[in-house]
C-alpha cells in the first residue's frame, strides 16, 4: 500500500470495536462502524453513544455507522473485531467486497471451534487476497474509549504496511 491511510471500517459494535472506532476517529482518520444490532445502529445515530455494549462513552460525532458491509469497501483498512466464532461468517460476507491488498486487521483472539483454526488461518480461507495484520491487547474497551494510557501490538507480514497501520 503506497497511498497514506485516511479511512477505516471496524467490523463489530459490540464494546471493543467502538473502542477501535474512536481510536481511529481520533487519529483523524474517515472511519466508519459497522454493527449487526440495529439498537446499536440507532443509539449511535441518535447521538446516545453504543447504550448496549459501552454505556457512559460519548461517541464522537464523526463516527459514521452502517448496517451494510459494502459501505467498508471503499475504506483504506479494516478492521475485524468480531468474535472467534463469528470471524469466518463475517469475513465471507465481506469477501466480495474487499479489494486485492485491502489491510485486514484482525482484533479478536482465539480458535475457531469448528475446525481448529487460528484467525490468521480463518483469514487466509476466507479472504486470501486482504493484506493480514493483527492487533492484540493486554487492554480494555472502557479504558481504550477513555483515552486512558495502554498497550497493544500490532503484528504484520509485511513490514512496510505494518509501518503505515501503526502511524494511521
Amino acid at each position: 500500500m503506497t497511498q497514506p491511510i485516511r479511512s477505516a471500517g471496524i467490523i463489530g459494535g459490540g464494546a471493543w470495536g467502538t473502542a477501535l472506532a474512536l481510536v481511529c476517529v481520533r487519529a483523524g482518520l474517515d472511519t466508519t462502524l459497522w454493527a449487526r444490532e440495529g439498537e446499536v445502529l440507532a443509539d449511535i445515530r441518535a447521538g446516545r453513544g453504543n447504550t448496549r455494549f459501552l454505556p457512559g462513552i460519548d461517541l464522537d460525532p464523526g463516527l459514521k455507522v452502517t448496517g451494510d458491509l459494502a459501505d467498508l469497501a471503499p475504506l483504506d483498512m479494516i478492521l475485524n473485531v468480531t468474535p472467534a466464532q463469528f470471524l469466518r461468517v463475517s469475513l465471507t460476507a465481506l469477501q466480495p467486497h474487499v479489494r486485492p491488498g485491502q489491510p485486514m486487521l484482525l482484533c479478536a483472539k482465539g480458535v475457531e471451534q469448528s475446525s481448529l483454526s487460528l484467525m490468521t488461518q480463518v483469514l487466509d480461507q476466507a479472504l486470501p487476497q486482504a493484506s493480514p495484520a493483527v492487533l492484540s491487547g493486554p487492554s480494555f474497551a472502557r479504558e481504550v474509549a477513555l483515552g486512558l494510557p495502554t498497550a497493544v501490538t500490532l503484528a504484520c507480514p509485511d513490514i512496510d504496511l505494518g509501518e503505515q497501520l501503526a502511524r494511521a
